[in-house]
């Protein structure tokens, strides 16, 4: 492994996909170096989107992303309480923990410990949610053909 990522957890990410469909995407590591790809302003939180920009692709992208890791790689999703009362998402597999957004946050360091897992259906009981969830899904998809 030559190349270096910035997301928590790149070293150990070392998932294959549960979903035949995403053979091609080996481990998180391929996932994000796709993601780089199709993460756009449209797929940023709303509330974030004014600050969105190609030179941090991650920023506001976290739980529409952590779902669709899921949806690849299976485990769970788990959510980080920030200041502010605002969550942030990420991935548990087993031992292996990653962050694939997480570089959004420089040098701060968060923890990732002793928090409690997600429910798909509770973060996308909010539409605006989904929507930005099923168009970043069919951007890879369509990346993928």
């Amino acid at each position: 492994m030559n190349q270096t990522y910035n997301f928590y957890g790149w070293q150990s990410a070392d998932i294959g996909p549960v979903d035949p469909k995403y053979k091609s995407v080996k481990n998180p590591r391929k996932l994000y170096d796709l993601l780089m790809k199709v993460w756009c302003a449209e797929t940023c939180a709303p509330r974030m989107r004014d600050n969105w920009g190609k030179s941090h692709p991650t920023y506001g992208q976290c739980s529409i992303t952590a779902f669709l890791a899921q949806d690849i790689f299976g485990g769970e999703v788990y959510c980080v309480l920030r200041d502010g009362g605002n969550y942030h998402c990420y991935n548990v597999i087993g031992d292996c923990v990653f962050d694939l957004t997480s570089e959004q946050f420089g040098d701060e360091k968060l923890s990732y410990e002793n928090i409690p897992v997600q429910s798909r259906e509770g973060h996308f009981a909010k539409e605006e949610k989904k929507l930005r969830y099923e168009y970043l899904k069919a951007r890879l998809d369509e990346l993928l053909k």
